[in-house]
């Protein structure tokens, strides 16, 4: 196995991890989690080319699309709604 897929999979365990946590806790290490993210799969993508990049795009998009949505509304200059 490759480095790069296995930091990724280091990547997936954290992210499960970090989601078990209290949401007041899960703010730090999910932007971590977040930024480091496209470093990852454009590495993932650099090894194994275009397949396991679209894979790995796909599971990000999955875990982290509440955020995703959230920074999309943001820059578009509309005012999102913050679920509680």
């Amino acid at each position: 196995m490759s480095l790069s897929m296995l930091f990724g999979c280091l990547w997936v365990l954290a992210s499960a991890a970090v989601a078990l946590l209290p949401m007041r806790h899960q703010y730090v290490p999910g932007v971590a989690l977040l930024i480091a993210a496209p470093v990852l799969i454009g590495l993932i993508g650099y090894e194994h080319g275009w397949f396991a990049l679209a894979i790995a795009l796909f599971a990000f998009v999955s875990m982290f699309r509440n955020p995703l949505i959230y920074l999309w509304k943001r820059a578009r200059g509309e005012r999102p709604r913050i679920p509680q």
